[in-house]
């Protein structure tokens, strides 16, 4: 397992339907958690995923977003993603404040790449 940046070459050796499911096994204290109705959610091990609601902060291409609990990232294409980072530390909290404080994880998609003719 990783600290917490999956690349392109692992990414695309990741088969995967959701964007969680490129995290599970992958990155060290990320727990993928599966809901009987079929939600898909992370829990970023750290000070407060004890004490309650472990959902972190999903940042997409600089926008972060607001994805409730066990929802996931259904619409977002695996395929599509360039880079993942998981941020689960003293960083997380200081570049997002509060809302950093379950973790962060920022996806970085592809842009619609050109490959060389």
């Amino acid at each position: 397992m990783r600290p917490g940046v999956l690349g392109a070459d692992e990414l695309r050796q990741a088969p995967a339907r959701q964007v969680e499911e490129l995290l599970e096994g992958r990155v060290a204290g990320v727990q993928v958690v599966r809901s009987p109705d079929g939600g898909v959610s992370l829990r970023i091990w750290g000070p407060s995923s004890i004490y309650g609601n472990s959902e972190p902060l999903y940042v997409l291409d600089g926008v972060p977003l607001n994805v409730p609990q066990g929802q996931g990232l259904f619409w977002l294409d695996p395929s599509d993603i360039h880079r993942i980072d998981v941020l689960k530390d003293a960083a997380a909290i200081a570049m997002y404040g509060v809302r950093g404080a379950n973790g962060v994880v920022l996806i970085t998609t592809r842009h619609g790449e050109r490959t060389p003719e």
